[in-house]
C-alpha cells in the first residue's frame, strides 16, 4: 500500500500520519500525478525553519518536487547506488506516468541481505556434499 496525500494538506496532519502508519515518507499526488514526496527529514527541516508555525501550513511548501522515480525494470543494485548517492531513503515506483508503489532503502538493505544469506546456505550445503 502507498499512502498518498494532496499538496494543500496540513504539515501538523502529514506528521500524524506519517506517526500513525510507522512510514517515513508520503507521495504527494494531485489528480493522479506525482508533484512530489515529503519525509520526516522535510517536516524536520520546516519545523527547523519556521517553528511550530510550520505545523500550520501546507506540505506543499516543504515538501520535495524534484521526485527522483524507479523503472520497475530496475534492479535492486541500481536502486542502492542512486539512493546512496543522492542520500535519500524513498523512491516511488511508476508505470507509464503511474504511481505502483514505493522501495524504500531499508526494504532493499532487507532483500539483499537475505539474497547474501541464501548464497551463504548455497555455499554450505555444495561445502558439506563434497
Amino acid at each position: 500500500t502507498v499512502f498518498t496525500i494532496k499538496p494543500a494538506d496540513i504539515v501538523g496532519a502529514v506528521a500524524e500520519l506519517l506517526h500513525s502508519r510507522g512510514i517515513g515518507a508520503l507521495v504527494v499526488l494531485e489528480a493522479e500525478r506525482v508533484v512530489g514526496i515529503v519525509s520526516e527529514r522535510d517536516i524536520v527541516r520546516a519545523l527547523a525553519t519556521h517553528g511550530p508555525e510550520a505545523m500550520k501550513r501546507p506540505v506543499s511548501d516543504y515538501m520535495t518536487s524534484n521526485v527522483l522515480f524507479a523503472d520497475p525494470g530496475e534492479t535492486v543494485d541500481s536502486l542502492l547506488g542512486r539512493m546512496t548517492d543522492r542520500r535519500i531513503r524513498h523512491l516511488p515506483v511508476c508505470r507509464a506516468d503511474r504511481l505502483v508503489g514505493i522501495v524504500s532503502i531499508g526494504d532493499l538493505v532487507k532483500f539483499k541481505i537475505s539474497e547474501v544469506e541464501a548464497e551463504a546456505d548455497g555455499l554450505k550445503a555444495y561445502i558439506a556434499a563434497s
